[in-house]
């Protein structure tokens, strides 16, 4: 059996990303830990055309991610991980982000995508109060008792802040939830686990 009618059999023959049924092909999803169909996706060429070319993302077509984030194809996880990254600029795809799961690999084979992009702007590292490179999906700790700006509670020290997103236009933030706020947090307060 083809790799492309193996996905067609997973996917019914739609784009796992946008369900459309046209100009369907085979998309290789970048930094795969695995390989044959658990390392590709079925998918339009309208969002192959906008994953390759990311100048001309359109973010409401991005919409259809409401649905194919529960998917429970790894491959499909990233891509619609890494999509939703380059768009939370937009608003609604930070709560979809906090509302997604990945199991730790899907999670670590995700931020690859995205970290090997960010590894060329040296300025844009983002490095916890001992110097350790952070990366989104990491465990930090934190150091100091911090009062969150706009809620009535105070983080704790020593409070674990699991699967950090990193603020890719500020090296010195990070975001991450705590007692169930998503909250930015500034790199010299943590410490990596």
């Amino acid at each position: 059996m083809s790799l492309e009618t193996e996905l067609r059999q997973r996917s019914g023959d739609v784009c796992e990303l946008s369900g459309v049924t046209e100009n369907l092909g085979v998309y290789q999803v970048p930094h795969a830990p695995v390989s044959g169909a658990d390392a590709c996706i079925l998918i339009s060429e309208t969002c192959l055309n906008q994953i390759e070319k990311p100048e001309t993302i359109e973010a409401n077509h991005w919409r259809c991610l409401n649905d194919s984030m529960w998917s429970q194809v790894p491959a499909v996880q990233v891509v619609v991980w890494r999509v939703l990254q380059q768009l939370k600029s937009e608003g609604w795809p930070q709560d979809l982000l906090d509302m997604m799961y990945m199991d730790d690999e899907t999670m670590k084979w995700a931020a690859a995508g995205v970290n090997s992009e960010e590894d060329g702007q040296e300025n844009g590292t983002h490095k916890d109060s001992n110097g350790a490179e952070l990366q989104s999906g990491d465990t930090v700790v934190l150091i100091k008792d911090l009062n969150v700006k706009g809620t009535s509670f105070t983080a704790k020290r020593g409070t674990a802040v699991r699967k950090i997103s990193l603020v890719h236009d500020n090296p010195e933030q990070i975001e991450g939830r705590v007692e169930g706020q998503q909250i930015v947090i500034l790199t010299k307060f943590v410490k990596k686990i």
